[in-house]
């Protein structure tokens, strides 16, 4: 329950009115991101302009899909560490299809259809989520273990699909009926970048089943305190394992998208990925403990890794410059994270005088869960 009364100091009201470092702490992600604009704006002319902000925005659709999904998972108090690897699985696996299925028996090739291929790379990603999903729920392998161990086997596959290649030209053949392929990489609709679109609709999805929905109240509920989300008839493991399918769908998205912006598919995709997409889940304020996090925080911690990437390459800092950049603001993120927390669960004085009860962790699920609204 949200208390009514004032609340004290501590918790980010003083009795002087609006306490700025609580604005500052909860904004933190909006407030860097304007931040690196008006550097990077200052540093090159040519950053903060319609074309290269469309740009930077198609790249930071890929962190911000594969993003949404993890943070599901990590609000279920879970962890994903097999997104990138999926998404060199699903985006081998779609170039495949469009090379052609040669079918021995028949002694005849199959050229599937774009929209039959995308939708056979989406299953895969889902099936790939799911055993995450079991392994995790069902046989109460800890999230780290397992999708650590799915990580090295689906990207063992991909190697083994390709003997280590890449599949080029996945343009299509007109006379074999498979183009369209590069439409979700270069295609714009109205000036924007069907990425983008792609990001935008999946956040959408995303806001209002968190918010208006019961699957969203239960991932919020198991993951701040699962023992007392099962107890209240919450579907804990259906739910556990429904996170870690969506987590793998987003994945196999973002690799049909990738693969289609490079007209190629290598098993080596999306390597890091899956780090970057914890970041950007972190940067956004979410707890890695879980029951804590919003949509629209993550999409911004994407956008803030995004627009500093490209803003180094712009002003031409070396890539090794901004590993350490990036992880440092990770770093940073964290302990940011830290900070807000321990401010939220401080002790204040009631009305009588004396120190009010913490709060219970099953609390800070709904004052996020109202947040998001």
């Amino acid at each position: 329950m949200i208390d009514a009364k004032p609340k004290s100091a501590g918790s980010g009201i003083s009795s002087g009115g609006f306490d700025i470092g609580r604005l500052l702490l909860e904004g933190r992600a909006f407030f860097a991101l304007i931040l690196i604009i008006i550097v990077f704006s200052f540093l090159s002319p040519n950053y903060f302009t319609p074309s290269n902000l469309l740009v930077m925005s198609s790249h930071v659709a890929l962190f911000a899909i594969l993003s949404i999904g993890m943070l599901l998972v990590i609000l279920n108090g879970g962890i994903d560490l097999s997104v990138g690897s999926t998404l060199g699985l699903c985006g081998v696996v779609a170039g495949a299809l469009m090379q052609g299925v040669t079918l021995p028996t028949l002694g005849a090739t199959l050229y599937p259809k774009v929209w039959v291929a995308a939708v056979l790379v989406c299953v895969l990603g889902a099936l790939i989520g799911a055993v995450n999903g079991v392994l995790i729920a069902r046989l109460k392998v800890p999230a780290f273990v397992a999708t650590l161990g799915v990580m090295y086997m689906v990207r063992g596959i991909a190697l083994l699909m390709t003997n280590g290649l890449t599949y080029n030209n996945l343009g299509g053949n007109p006379e074999l009926g498979n183009t369209g392929f590069d439409w979700l990489g270069f295609n714009t609709i109205l000036g924007i970048p069907i990425g983008v679109i792609v990001m935008a609709v999946i956040a959408v999805i995303g806001i209002l089943t968190l918010r208006r929905s019961a699957f969203g109240r239960w991932v919020y509920a198991s993951g701040g305190n699962e023992r007392a989300a099962e107890l209240s008839g919450v579907p804990v493991k259906a739910v556990k394992v429904s996170v870690y399918v969506i987590s793998g769908l987003c994945a196999a998205v973002v690799g049909l998208v990738l693969s289609s912006q490079l007209t190629s598919a290598g098993p080596t995709a999306g390597t890091t990925y899956e780090l970057t997409a914890i970041a950007a889940v972190v940067i956004g304020g979410a707890a890695l403990t879980g029951g804590r996090g919003t949509i629209r925080g993550t999409l911004l911690g994407a956008f803030v890794i995004g627009f500093l990437s490209d803003g180094l390459v712009i002003i031409g800092i070396s890539s090794y410059w901004q590993t350490v950049f990036t992880g440092a603001v990770i770093v940073l993120a964290v302990l940011l994270n830290a900070v807000q927390y321990r401010r939220r669960v401080k002790p204040a004085a009631d009305s009588t005088g004396g120190p009010s009860p913490l709060p219970k962790r099953g609390d800070a699920v709904t004052a996020d869960a109202v947040r998001e609204k």
